[in-house]
């Protein structure tokens, strides 16, 4: 018998348009979602509150549980940044009345940041703890961020020309994915030097598939299943998209690597080895 939680996915993923979908993968928001002005995603299971002063009044994020926000929350945990949820989605200043869209007061004036890729590097430049970053290690970083919303959206999720998913570019090889799955069976994450915000990025599209898709296997790519629960297992992807739909991400990673190691995958490489 499927769980509630199984049957929630199926049933709100159908005909979900590419803005709503994170929505199809919510647990109930009695189960998640932080109170108005806080963000669960501010630390190691803690909460952000508006009402505090410095860093965590001057970004503000107009988003929702069933929207990419969770995604930011979990990069703005990443580098130590804490976010405070507007109250009202009425004075989102997104251009489009769109979410996730972050307001940045920090240097006086509001500095609007729509689209969550831009969020993330603009977190990824606001951040206290990527100062010592290389050149070279900034530059990988935003161009994965860029990558996972230019190129590694359009396979994970397929829509129709009015915006609606229903299907996934996943069910087959794809020489882009192939590619990913020798780089992580090289290094633990995207980036030499460990997890960054590119990571948030790619592992977030790439934790989408199983939830809208439960029934689509990626055990031919046994190094981006592991890299997947890798990341579904920080902790602050918990506190950020909620405990329920952690545990199941994990669960899901761990079904397809017996899947890949059994051969029931596409491909007999695992883990780079024969």
């Amino acid at each position: 018998m499927k769980s509630a939680l199984s049957l929630l996915l199926l049933s709100l993923a159908a005909g979900t348009s590419r803005h709503q979908r994170a929505f199809a993968f919510c647990p109930p928001p009695s189960a998640t979602t932080a109170a108005p002005g806080t963000t669960k995603a501010a630390g190691a299971g803690s909460t952000s509150t508006s009402t505090s002063t410095g860093l965590s009044m001057a970004l503000t994020l107009y988003g929702s549980q069933g929207s990419r926000s969770p995604l930011v929350n979990w990069g703005a945990a990443e580098v130590g940044l804490p976010v405070s949820m507007a109250r009202n989605l009425s004075d989102n200043p997104h251009p489009f009345g769109q979410i996730p869209c972050l307001a940045d007061s920090g240097s006086g004036e509001t500095v609007v940041v729509f689209e969550s890729g831009a969020i993330l590097q603009h977190l990824y430049g606001k951040a206290e703890s990527t100062d010592g970053d290389s050149d070279r290690r900034a530059a990988a970083v935003t161009s994965w961020i860029s990558w996972a919303n230019a190129s590694l959206d359009p396979i994970c999720f397929i829509e129709t020309p009015d915006g609606k998913v229903y299907d996934t570019g996943l069910k087959k090889p794809n020489k882009r994915i192939d590619v990913l799955e020798k780089l992580l069976g090289e290094q633990d994450f995207l980036v030499e030097g460990g997890f960054s915000l590119a990571d948030v990025a790619v592992a977030s599209y790439l934790l989408y598939v199983p939830q809208f898709f439960q029934g689509v296997s990626l055990s031919r790519w046994p190094n981006v299943v592991s890299y997947m629960k890798r990341c579904a297992e920080r902790e602050a992807y918990g506190a950020a998209f909620g405990p329920q739909v952690q545990a199941y991400l994990v669960a899901a990673c761990e079904g397809m690597l017996l899947e890949a190691g059994s051969g029931g995958g596409d491909k007999k490489k695992l883990f780079g080895m024969f």
